[in-house]
Formats: structure tokens, sequence, C-alpha cells
């Protein structure tokens, strides 16, 4: 049962990829879609047996490769954190296999969709069950891959090409920290295994690498360079430039992307490595610091962006910033619980936005939208649904965990966590005013679809309502229902997957639970007034970002040129890169030194020497055999000399100038 987890979805991808066409579209959907089903069902029963009951399953295969001292194995560990984590993705992938029967029904390549996502969701699920480092890097690099491939499905269009290379580099980014990790890891624990180097972390702490000049720890290296990957991953500040030209493959892959699998993957790797974290007090405050500061940079950006799709995706990266953050502060079972509640209700969202872009063929533009809550009554009730729970809204399922780790921030009583606390404060103000700006431009305000559009609208189909409806049901819900579980005071559930920071969790739990009341409703009230500004706003003022650009031309344009940052990029990097890549890697060493000493150069050169070599060999017997005998008497002198057979080298060299001494005398 917990090894066909992991192989039912891998076979999905192969016999729908390789054998779809002999199975038919419909087909293909079906045993696509069946098998990520049944692999959701299993998971549910592992969420149960694991956690529930309190157990941990740890399964080794087979010896995968030995090289010296290191010996790597298929091993698969099942403990509470990986439950979690196949519960979110088996279920928010099987939801979105069903939608995506309807909304891509009409695409001509609807199979290898189907076989994307499979593949996307067997790569996540090797990452998040590996027993090792390298496994875990393994599902890792998979997990890039499947987001290329699926974020450039569309790959006739140059937008979706553009978008899926950008991901793919700045995500190589934050490999290279991923493997300086690892390598650091193997240098000074000789294994790649978990359990091992998490019990011989403590013994490294005085370890140190020379770093040029700098004697830098061993540990604090480590963890920056796996925090680097998760910054890389998860689309944290400086390396988060990818995630929003994302939203340029498929909306169901936005949804799987941002709600179970890529993003969330720099979070996991966070909670996964918390054992080796906690000893490094500098890369804690970094990694505070930058969630932090994600969540209130994207909350701000966010308020200026026009495209549907690209609202909810700075919505992710602000929520992400919010778990790194309490990663920071090492309260990872918060970060864990905060995960799953917001797979609910982003998958909620980017589902619903979907739907309203199948209904008004395909335009993603807010402005151009308007008047649908008439029209997609039912999409619009599940688009308030994941807003308020986006936003915190109380007693729904982002409340529970959200409210939960601002409160953290000002409970831990350290400069960097106050700071922490003022940037996601304002972060779910930004929060607030760009969800209730995405719902009343497009279904409160007046209309501004054309007449074909409006008489196209329609409320999705069955298949696509019903993962809405599910999805709606688990923002409100699942918050509520799993709260004692993953929060409550005394639980002991993750006692042997993660490490809560020096036995202050409960600590802190406590403080926050008891902190003054005003501080514990100021997130609430600020949400609950942002939003009241934001409706009379748009709704009684009817102000329009036109309006304020014009006015506020410099805040405007700084904001929604996202803080500059691809500015900053294509000057210093892409553009230096380019032109280094031209003059010096193309011409001078491709186009020169390579060409010039290799294959082409040869080839060109005996071309040159084809008409010295034709006079060489004149074709008389006479000088040939004269030729012959001399050599014969010489290589006997020097045999008889050496007293011994020349090796093949002298022979080699032997030859050579001989054939110098029979040009000589043919010419």
């Amino acid at each position: 049962m917990f090894i066909s987890v992991i192989i039912l979805p891998v076979l999905s991808a192969i016999i729908v990829g390789f054998f779809g066409r002999y199975f038919g579209r419909y087909g293909a959907v079906f045993i696509a879609n069946f098998f990520v089903i049944i692999t959701c069902l299993i998971s549910w029963v592992l969420f149960y047996e694991v956690i529930v009951s309190e157990t941990t399953v740890y399964i080794c295969l087979w010896e995968w490769l030995t090289i010296g001292v290191l010996k790597l194995q298929w091993s698969f560990l099942f403990d509470a954190l990986t439950c979690t984590m196949l519960f979110v993705i088996t279920t928010i992938s099987s939801l979105v296999h069903l939608y995506s029967i309807k909304y891509m029904e009409n695409d001509p390549h609807i199979v290898r969709f189907m076989a994307y996502l499979s593949l996307f969701t067997f790569f996540m699920i090797i990452l998040v069950t590996s027993g090792n480092f390298i496994q875990l890097f393994l599902g890792w690099e998979g997990v890039g891959v499947s987001s290329y491939l699926l974020i450039n499905f569309w790959f006739t269009r140059i937008a979706a090409n553009q978008a899926a290379i950008k991901a793919i580099l700045i995500n190589r980014v934050g490999d290279i920290g991923i493997l300086v990790a690892l390598l650091l890891i193997f240098q000074n624990t000789n294994t790649f295994d978990f359990g091992i180097v998490f019990s011989l972390i403590p013994y490294l702490l005085e370890e140190t690498i020379a770093v040029t000049f700098f004697e830098i720890n061993v540990v604090s290296c480590i963890c920056f360079g796996l925090f680097v990957g998760a910054v890389g991953k998860s689309a944290q500040l400086g390396l988060h430039t990818w995630l929003p030209d994302a939203m340029e493959g498929p909306t169901p892959v936005s949804a799987l992307i941002h709600a179970a699998t890529m993003v969330t993957a720099g979070v996991f790797v966070l909670i996964r490595v918390s054992p080796i974290l906690v000893y490094s007090e500098t890369i804690l405050t970094v990694i505070t610091v930058f969630g932090a500061l994600t969540a209130f940079f994207a909350g701000s950006l966010g308020i200026f962006q026009n495209d549907l799709k690209r609202v909810i995706a700075y919505s992710t990266c602000s929520q992400l910033g919010y778990m790194v953050m309490v990663c920071g502060l090492t309260n990872f079972s918060v970060a864990l619980f905060h995960l799953m509640n917001h797979a609910f209700f982003k998958a909620l969202l980017f589902l619903s936005a979907g739907s309203v872009i199948h209904a008004v063929l395909d335009e993603q533009d807010m402005r151009k939208m308007g008047g649908l809550i008439r029209l997609l009554p039912m999409t619009y009730s599940m688009f308030v649904i994941g807003s308020l729970a986006l936003m915190g809204f109380p007693y729904t399922t982002g409340y529970y965990s959200k409210e939960l780790i601002i409160e953290m921030g000002y409970a831990n009583y350290n400069n960097f966590s106050f700071f922490s606390y003022i940037m996601l404060v304002f972060g779910a103000a930004g929060t607030a005013f760009y969800s209730i700006r995405l719902l009343y431009l497009t279904f409160l305000a007046e209309t501004n679809l054309s007449q074909k559009t409006i008489q196209y609208v329609h409320e999705s189909p069955f298949l696509m309502y019903f993962p809405m409806l599910f999805l709606g049901f688990g923002s409100i819900f699942v918050g509520y229902i799993f709260k004692d579980l993953y929060i409550g005071v005394g639980n002991t559930i993750f006692q042997n997957s993660m490490l809560d920071g020096e036995n202050l969790y409960v600590i802190y739990i406590l403080q926050a639970e008891f902190m003054v009341i005003i501080l514990k409703l100021i997130p609430i009230i600020f949400t609950v007034l942002i939003s009241i500004f934001t409706y009379i706003l748009y709704s009684k003022y009817e102000v329009n970002m036109l309006q304020i650009s014009l006015k506020y031309f410099i805040m405007y344009k700084f904001f929604s040129k996202k803080w500059f940052f691809d500015v900053v990029y294509n000057r210093i990097f892409v553009l230096p890169g380019l032109v280094f890549g031209n003059l010096i890697t193309f011409k001078l060493i491709d186009r020169g030194f390579i060409e010039f000493f290799g294959p082409t150069g040869i080839v060109r050169s005996i071309s040159n020497k084809e008409e010295l070599f034709k006079r060489h060999i004149s074709g008389y017997i006479f000088k040939g055999v004269f030729f012959m005998v001399i050599n014969l008497l010489l290589y006997l002198n020097i045999t008889l000399y050496i007293k011994t057979e020349l090796d093949i080298t002298l022979q080699l060299l032997y030859i050579y100038f001989s054939f110098a001494m029979w040009s000589y005398f043919n010419e």
C-alpha cells in the first residue's frame, strides 16, 4: 500500500504518455484520472495510519549505488510530515485532473497534458517520500522539469516559451545552493541518509570551512545552501520573478503548481531539514526577514495587477512568505498547517479563476469583465469563499493558521520577529485590498464584456464545478477540523519528523494565545477596514488605475513595474550575459579557438594540404622499395641498440618520421 502511492502516478504518466493515442483521448483521460484518484484514496488511508495512529514507516527497497564510503539506497520515509504532504498533493492533484477533463476538453493535446500532470504528481511524491537527500534532489529536479513542460504546454506561444525558460533558469540558481549543501553534508558525514545526517549535525557545530580569507561554520553553510534552494522553488524575494510569469500555462497547471507541488517544495525542504536549521541562529534570522519581506512585497504588488491569474499568483507568493517566516521562528508545525490550509483555498481560487476565464472566451483582464455575479453565481460563491479564506476572515480555514503566524511574530519577543509582525500586518492589509478589488472588478462592477461574450457566458459543467465545491468545503472547515491535530498543545505526532526549536514551541503557542487582545485583533481590524475601504473606493468613487497612474505616477510606476526587479536583473545579469555569450563564448571560443584547433580546423588543414599529399605519392615502385629497405635496416639497428622491442609510442613516432622521410625523398 505504501509503495503503490509512488508507483501508480508514474504508471499513469507512462501509459498515457507513451500509449495514450492507442486508448484515444477519452480512454487516456479515464486512465489518468483513475490512477490518480486511487492514489488519493490510498494517501487518505496512510494519513490515518501514520498520523492518527502515530506510526512511522521506513521502507528500503534495494541498494541503488555503492562507491567507496557512499552507499545510496532506494528508501522511503512515511512519517507525519510525509503523509500530510501526500494528503495535500494527491487530493489537489486528483481534483485538478477531474477539472481538466472539461477545461481542456477542446485541446487537441489533452492526452499529453494528462501525462504531464501525472508526471508532476509523481516527482512531487518522490520528493516528499524520499529517505535520503539524493532521492529528495531527484524529486526536486523532476518537479522543476515537469513545471517547465506544463508552463510551456502551449509551446507555440512565445510568452509561454519565455515564462518556462525563466522559471527553469531561476530555479537553477536555487539548485546551486542545494548542491553545495549536499556536497558539504557528504564531506562531513559520508552519508546522505536523513536519520544519520540529523544525528551527526550536533557534532559539526565547531567545524569550519575556509572561504577566501574567512572561516565559516559548516552547519551555517549547509543551512544557507538549503535556504537558497527554498528561495528559488518557493519564489521568495529575489528569486520570485518566475512565479507570476508562470501564469502562461493552462489554469489547472497554475492550481497544481501554486497549491500542492512546485512552490510548496521549498517550504517542505525547510521543514524536513528543521533538525539542521535550529542549530544556525544567523540563518534562522535571515529566513525570518526574507519571509516577512516577501509577504509584504507580494501583497503590495497584487494591488496593481490587472490580470486575474497574476493577482492570485502574487497572493501565493505572499502566503509562502508567511510559511517561510514562521519556519525562521522555528515553529515548523505551524508552517505545515498553513501549507495544508493554503492548498485548499488557493486551489479553489485558481480553479474559480479558470471557470471565469473559460466562461468569458479566455479573457484574463479584470478591467474587461464585470457583472458576472448574475451570470456565474456559483463561481462567484466559490470565489468569495476562497477570498475570505485567503484574507484570514474569522472561522475560515485561513484564519486558523494565518492569524496564528502573525501572532507568533509578536510572541517571540525579539527585534526581527517584531519587524516580521509589522510586515505581515501590512501584508494582510494588501491581501484584503487586492482580494476585494478582484471580486469587485470581476463580478460586481458594471460589465465591460462585449455582446458576443455575454451571449457565450455560461456556468461551469459539473466536472469543473465539483472540484470547486469540494475545495470550497475544505476552505471553510479544514482549518477547524485539523487545528488541534497540528498546532494543539501536547501534540506529539511530529516529534519524529520535525524539530520545533529547543522545546519553545509550547511557550510560543501559549504566549500567542494569551497576548494582549488588541494585538490579536489588529490584523483582523486591518483586514475588515481595508475591505470596506476598497469596496467604497471602487463602487462609490469609481476609481480606476488610470486615474491613480496619472495622479501618483511615480508610486504607480514603482509598484506596477514590480519594484523594478525585472529591470535590474535584465540590466545587471541578462544583457551582460548575452553580450559575453556572443562575443566571448560564441565568437572567440566556439567559432575561434575550438574550431581552429578542433575537428573543423583539422579538416580544413588537410584540405589545404591535399595537393601536397598528392605530390608525395609518386607511384614509382623503385622509390617505394628503396624506402622500405632503408627503413627496415634502420628499424633493426635501433632495436638491437635498445635490445628490446619498441613500445607502441616509439613505433608510432618512428612511423611518423618514416613518412616524413618518404615525403622528402619523393619530392
